[in-house]
């Protein structure tokens, strides 16, 4: 009888054993919301002074804020390539790189050439959805679905390439408008949306987002979430009823509203007890808009007016790559037991890295018949002691290749060149640290600083030109 007693313990025992190994285990649930065209310091909990973000903040209090995070590039297309494959923006498409997409392009991300994040996660078992926007081809070959994603519902390229943007920005064929923009779920085109219809995009994106949030969960599915919101870029349109309550203009409304979305995609995370186990990722994919377009303003009135004498913390914003307001930009990660809750990271980190670090989480194998450029910083989440940028410098990088900044250690370096942003016959040196505005260049100063990044800037570039990895 003790016998019998003995063996069906030590059975339960091996049993109790083996779910708390599974439970150890089992894969983290991963969300990152990609906000597009987002400032550094739009956030309030990064300095914003004129629009109000709480749940962010409430974010950034339970998790970390990284201060030096690099968008891999200054417009939409080229940095969501090298965000969702893990290469700077000219190695994608085996080198010929991807410009920013309209609804006339005939190319996009070719998935016999790159390998995405959805699909490494799709491989251990994750189920992975993106709503919002995708600008990586809106032909059906390169769409969602194509690369790994099990769900989506979206629109193919920004809100503001519509029938009201007639081809006389320089970009569009001449004379011919864009249709109005298509509402896509998987790789059918459900809907053609008129302005009304944009504006409530965004709280149909939330409300499938969760949706498919507490479906994985109740499969007890580890999901991958791709949210990528649209109402921060033009025209800056939100449902009715939340016009008017920033200080900051329509912009700002939309900021606010996407920080309501942030909040009710945390709350579902609660409600289904799946917070501890899942990783959030708020970045942007670029820095704002800082200067007026008038074709904006007189397609979209106030919804496309940027306000010039806003102050922001860092020089210039979308569009570019030479300075800070271009590609730094905010970076909020929350982990309940793994990321250190209100702590800060100033180690200079990039989109790419994101791809590495969730493969690395989730199990997945890297590929190794391709140069990636992330690199693994669940050290630097965890707040473990000593961690350090996994990279020697952060490229800026044009979708072409041409190298218009290096941020190595407490210095930024701009190239010399042509460019809208002025034209430098000599680099000009910022200490970035001291000076994040960059109004001051201290390149006579530091003449042997210059001469050591500009070496790294020779090598960089040789290392893209010819497929080569970088920081060796």
């Amino acid at each position: 009888m003790i016998k019998v007693i003995t063996t069906i313990f030590t059975a339960l025992l091996v049993v109790k054993v083996f779910q708390i190994q599974a439970q150890e285990v089992k894969k983290p649930n991963i969300i990152h919301i990609i906000a597009d065209d987002v400032g550094y310091d739009d956030l309030s909990c990064f300095g914003s002074k004129d629009i109000n973000t709480p749940n962010l903040d409430k974010m950034a209090e339970e998790g970390m804020k990284f201060t030096n995070f690099y968008a891999p590039h200054g417009t939409c297309t080229p940095s969501r390539a090298a965000t969702i494959t893990g290469r700077y923006a000219p190695r994608v498409n085996n080198g010929t790189g991807l410009y920013v997409l309209f609804p006339h392009s005939k190319h996009g991300l070719e998935d016999e050439l790159e390998v995405s994040i959805a699909e490494l996660l799709k491989e251990q078992g994750y189920t992975t959805g993106l709503y919002g926007k995708w600008h990586l081809g809106h032909l059906p070959q390169y769409l969602p679905c194509v690369h790994g994603f099990d769900a989506f519902l979206g629109i193919p390229y920004p809100n503001d390439h519509g029938p009201e943007r007639i081809g006389n920005s320089g970009w569009r064929p001449n004379g011919i408008s864009d249709p109005q923009i298509p509402l896509i779920e998987q790789a059918q085109v459900i809907k053609s949306c008129d302005n009304n219809d944009l504006a409530e995009l965004p709280a149909l994106f939330t409300r499938e987002a969760c949706k498919f949030i507490y479906r994985a969960a109740t499969a007890d599915e580890p999901f991958y979430l791709q949210y990528a919101n649209i109402e921060t870029h033009t025209p800056w349109f939100i449902p009715k009823g939340f016009e008017g309550q920033s200080k900051a203009a329509a912009y700002g409304d939309a900021v606010e509203y996407l920080d309501r979305s942030v909040g009710i995609i945390l709350n579902t995370l609660k409600r289904l007890k799946i917070e501890d186990n899942t990783i959030i990722v708020f970045t942007s994919d670029n820095g704002p808009l800082v200067h007026r377009d008038l074709e904006l303003e007189n397609c979209y009135g106030k919804f496309g007016f940027t306000d010039e004498e806003r102050e922001h913390i860092l020089r210039e914003g979308k569009y570019q790559e030479r300075y800070e307001g271009g590609i730094r930009v905010s970076c909020i990660m929350k982990w309940p037991g793994h990321i250190p809750a209100e702590t800060e990271c100033s180690e200079q980190i990039a989109a790419m890295d994101l791809f590495t670090t969730f493969a690395e989480i989730a199990g997945a194998e890297i590929p190794s018949d391709r140069v990636i450029d992330g690199k693994d910083i669940l050290p630097l989440m965890e707040g473990k002691e000593g961690a350090q940028s996994p990279h020697k410098a952060i490229y800026g990088f044009t979708a072409t290749g041409r190298l218009m900044s290096v941020r190595y250690l407490n210095w930024k370096l701009i190239l010399p060149g042509k460019h809208w942003t002025g034209n430098l016959e000599t680099a000009h040196l910022y200490n970035v640290d001291t000076d994040p505005g960059e109004t001051e260049n201290v390149a006579d100063q530091h003449d042997d600083v210059v001469k050591t990044i500009m070496a790294m800037a020779d090598d960089a570039t040789d290392a893209i030109k010819n497929n080569k990895p970088l920081d060796e």
